[in-house]
């Protein structure tokens, strides 16, 4: 790892942008209250098992298949831990709405052993962690690591990581891969174009303009039925740029007005025009991976996402296609933060069920995943970062994850995210629509706003919705 990204990553934990993700505890959805735990395989503790796993015993392993697939797994994560226990049969399976796979073997507390908790149907990790169905995993980040001597796991991380994933003082999650959100596009295109990256939003309108002129029928693009978060992103990017960073912190809290400020008001404004002059009505009812092909095909200039992309499209992407990211251009000469500033957040959830019959067995997948070869092997496969210090040492990476290096440097410490979306899962449901309504339909800024000021005050007014501060 680059001297300039580690300053980095410590500089944005530093800053709480590796924060304590949670949710609303809903624990009646997910099982507990009852202290009867099955027989769970316990092993002899040594210098080479530390955590005390059985080495016979299965292992029981649920990995979420979407932008990052599966093969990390079960080609890096499984083998590695297969090599130590070698009498272990390891249960792997893939699902791609993990709640509706899951939730059922929760709530009758017959879990597996080691869960990818992601996608558009996750499970409310904040309501398992309150059921006690999640194992506590100070004695994983306590243990040394796999493969770097004289460090314990937690020593080998980027600082921040393991707070990121603690609730009520202890750390029950791990969230692994370390993701940069930005306008996607094919640097092919742009080079055979004559086209640069925007920086400003004058710039931004004009290229949308040429490449509309060149025939490409959707010059900006995402999809309604399933990734408006996307674009709710970089609304609030906008928001962020053209206020500051404090607007995003003020919508976390819960502070009155946070919504209708001026900021949200005019980013707002000026994507919503991007949606009625840019962008296709037929969108509205495709999902990510359909508008994403569209892009691979030439139909679509501009994309906005994180940098799983370019993992998830690469059996459809064509020879020469280089995926690269620019940053959200610059909404007014009057912007608080520079045009390089970006989101940038760690995510993508892992957890050991507490409750399953090996949580000593999915507490070692776990240091299996942390050891630095097992974070080199996953960012080989899917082209993203993890919160291993110094994993990348040594690999050529693909265009994509170059130019999210780059846009990471330029940023420096311009770099800042949300959480309010795991926090309230309401306000996340209602985002999604209105931002759908404004960017497909007219774009009206102010009932934007007012839509979401109005779910904003319903949480903060509801006492069995628990309130979360930065």
């Amino acid at each position: 790892m680059s001297e300039d990204r580690r300053t980095f990553l410590q500089r944005a934990a530093a800053a709480g942008l590796l924060a304590t993700p949670a949710a609303g505890l809903l624990s009646a959805c997910v099982g507990g209250g009852d202290d009867d735990t099955q027989d769970q395989a316990e092993g002899e503790k040594s210098e080479k098992n530390p955590l005390g796993v059985d080495a016979k015993a299965e292992l029981e392993v649920v990995i979420f298949n979407g932008g990052l697939g599966t093969k990390y797994a079960t080609d890096v994560h499984v083998p590695s831990y297969k090599k130590s226990f070698p009498e272990a049969n390891v249960k792997f399976s893939q699902a791609e709405e993990i709640a509706t796979v899951l939730q059922p073997r929760f709530t009758s507390e017959q879990p597996p052993d080691m869960v990818n908790n992601a996608g558009s149907k996750l499970m409310d990790q904040g309501a398992l962690v309150q059921a006690g169905q999640v194992q506590d995993l100070t004695e994983l980040f306590d243990a040394p690591s796999l493969d770097i001597a004289g460090k314990t796991v937690k020593d080998t991380l980027v600082p921040g990581t393991v707070e990121q994933g603690t609730f009520n003082g202890k750390p029950y999650v791990l969230n692994y891969a370390f993701t940069v959100y930005g306008l996607w596009y094919s640097d092919k295109l742009f080079k055979d174009n004559g086209w640069s990256a925007p920086k400003t939003w004058t710039e931004f309108t004009a290229l949308l303009d040429s490449m509309k002129a060149k025939g490409i029928t959707a010059p900006y693009a995402y999809a309604g039925a399933n990734a408006s978060y996307y674009q709710y992103l970089v609304i609030l990017t906008t928001a962020a740029k053209i206020g500051g960073a404090d607007v995003l912190a003020n919508i976390d809290n819960l502070e009155d007005g946070a919504w209708q400020v001026d900021a949200v008001k005019q980013a707002a404004q000026l994507w919503g025009e991007i949606g009625n002059k840019y962008m296709l009505k037929s969108h509205l009812g495709l999902r990510h991976t359909e508008v994403q092909l569209q892009q691979n095909q030439g139909r679509v200039g501009l994309y906005p996402s994180g940098s799983w992309l370019e993992n998830e499209q690469a059996k459809d992407t064509p020879s020469g296609f280089n995926y690269a990211v620019m940053p959200v251009p610059s909404a007014t000469s009057g912007d608080k933060l520079p045009q390089s500033a970006i989101y940038a957040a760690a995510g993508e959830m892992y957890f050991v069920a507490s409750k399953g019959k090996n949580p000593r067995g999915g507490m070692e997948y776990l240091r299996h995943m942390l050891s630095k070869e097992g974070a080199k092997g996953f960012t080989e496969l899917t082209k993203v970062l993890t919160v291993v210090q110094g994993a990348t040492e040594g690999l050529t990476i693909s265009p994509g994850l170059t130019s999210s290096e780059a846009m990471l440097k330029a940023a420096g410490s311009d770099y800042f995210a949300y959480r309010w979306d795991t926090w309230y899962k309401k306000m996340d449901d209602e985002c999604r629509a209105a931002t759908n309504e404004l960017m497909f339909a007219g774009g009206d800024a102010t009932k934007f706003v007012t839509r979401m000021q109005k779910v904003a005050d319903a949480v903060k007014k509801d006492p069995s919705i628990e309130k979360f501060k930065r």
